[in-house]
């Protein structure tokens, strides 16, 4: 089921591609000892009021916070991303480590019914060990995300991190141990995908949440379904970036820069499609141009670095094959268009005009610093293109008119339309998405009821004793 010790998980600089480190996979006995663990964790960490839970989660902020510079430098040296940004994700998790300590007890409240019963109320309690299954873009939020609201439900948590990050790996549990969490509440394992979805079949792991691609999903989620257990998939996106004619060009100009390249455009939610409404087309190509431009490659360690590596040499040659592929089929090159001749991964922010529904950078997910500009009639034919996709995670909409952004906002399919602004996760929204962007939800009072047993408890009418005399001996 697990690897054997020969099995290593590299940790590579792909600013450098010089190895950091190297660690051993973890045995099938490894293994077999956290899954007891959690087990074990978890019968007594579900008896503990949400707010005892809150106390070590409350711990756990500060932790994150005071541990920030460190952590954040170990995120940027093993996945490239500039070392801004991964200081806001250090901060973002402290965020909901904190938001959940505060606002757990009120979602798992148990809520009255009305009913023909004297009494009908609904408890949500936990259902024992969660299998979560990480991606690397985002090594530390990913896993706050998902295990957050998970413990304080009351379940434990098993992480199994991208084998590209088994340092991140290491210290998200190490945060959660160094908080005071219970032992074996909180685990990493160093194991391949392939076993990961093994595991999903062992009896000691009631549940599993997987971030990553739609392949990996689905093999997730034949495994979770064969065994009948509960899953939560988040999965990819081809998000579309909608500009109509009365947008603010200027301001939804600058935001898409940011959207689309922000770590290095390798996120499920970055804005991959832009959708120009043809009066204001060249007006916002012109900006949008001068904006990727402007925009800073090097060095991800240094504070005014924008743009860094991708994460891995494969992921350069997958999006250098959907760029290659798109420009043969007719898109044009007005900026960039493949990797930079310098050591590390590094691929040239890149803008696609003539983009067509058939090319690889409509139809896939693009996960690098290529945008697709893409020039539409109406709002009727955006719409229409936005949806024309298999995916359905994200989308944004601009325009002066948020009254006609709302109507049109509910015709697309995705599981969040932003107006007006870009993308993001927030821990107060749930977050999630529709067709082969996956299902279920996180974050907010939906996440934190993915993985309870909603139970219906129900009280019949009061049983009177009977008379003295007439009780049976």
């Amino acid at each position: 089921m697990a690897t054997t010790q020969q099995t290593f998980f590299e940790s590579i600089n792909p600013a450098s591609e010089q190895v950091l480190a190297r660690y051993p996979g973890f045995s099938a006995e490894q293994v077999g000892r956290a899954l007891v663990q959690a087990r074990w964790a978890f019968r007594s960490w579900r008896d503990l009021s949400v707010g005892e839970r809150a106390l070590p989660m409350r711990r756990a902020a500060t932790y994150l916070r005071e541990n920030r510079d460190r952590l954040a430098r170990l995120i940027t040296l093993e996945m490239g991303k500039p070392i801004t940004e991964a200081e806001a994700e250090i901060e973002k998790c402290a965020w909901a480590a904190d938001f959940y300590a505060e606002n757990a007890a009120s979602y798992l409240e148990p809520e009255p019914r009305v009913s023909n019963a004297t009494e009908s109320y609904i408890t949500f309690e936990p259902l024992g060990t969660i299998l979560a299954i990480m991606p690397w873009n985002f090594p530390f939020w990913q896993a706050f995300r998902a295990g957050v609201p998970a413990l304080m439900a009351g379940n434990t948590v098993v992480l199994k991190h991208s084998s590209n990050v088994p340092q991140s790996a290491l210290a998200v549990e190490e945060v959660f141990r160094a908080a005071g969490f219970p032992e074996g509440t909180f685990r990493t394992l160093l194991i391949s995908g392939s076993e990961a979805e093994g595991l999903v079949a062992d009896p000691r792991i009631a549940a599993v949440t997987l971030t990553g691609s739609d392949v990996a999903g689905s093999h997730v989620a034949v495994a979770a379904g064969r065994v009948i257990k509960k899953s939560v998939l988040e999965l990819g996106g081809s998000d579309p970036y909608i500009v109509l004619a009365d947008a603010d060009l200027e301001a939804a100009a600058a935001v898409a820069v940011v959207a689309r390249n922000r770590t290095a455009g390798q996120t499920c939610i970055a804005a991959k499609r832009m959708l120009i409404e043809e009066s204001v087309y060249d007006d916002f190509r012109e900006r949008f141009l001068a904006g990727v431009r402007g925009l800073v490659v090097g060095d991800p360690l240094e504070p005014a670095t924008q743009l860094g590596p991708l994460a891995r040499a494969d992921l350069v040659s997958q999006l250098e094959r959907q760029v290659n592929e798109s420009v043969r089929q007719g898109a044009r090159v007005l900026l960039g268009g493949g990797r930079l001749s310098r050591p590390g991964y590094f691929f040239a922010p890149t803008v696609l005009a003539d983009v067509t529904p058939d090319m690889p950078v409509f139809r896939e997910e693009t996960f690098g610093p290529v945008a697709s500009l893409i020039r539409v009639r109406d709002e009727e034919q955006a719409v229409r293109l936005a949806n024309d996709t298999p995916y359905g995670l994200s989308s944004a909409l601009w325009t002066r008119d948020v009254e006609r952004a709302k109507r049109l906002g509910r015709r697309i399919e995705a599981g969040n339309v932003f107006i007006n602004g870009m993308s993001a996760s927030d821990p107060r929204l749930p977050f999630g998405g529709v067709k082969r962007s996956g299902y279920g939800r996180e974050l907010s009072e939906f996440g934190i009821r993915e993985f309870v047993n909603i139970k219906t408890i129900w009280v019949g009418p009061e049983v009177k004793s009977p008379p003295a005399g007439n009780r049976s001996e």
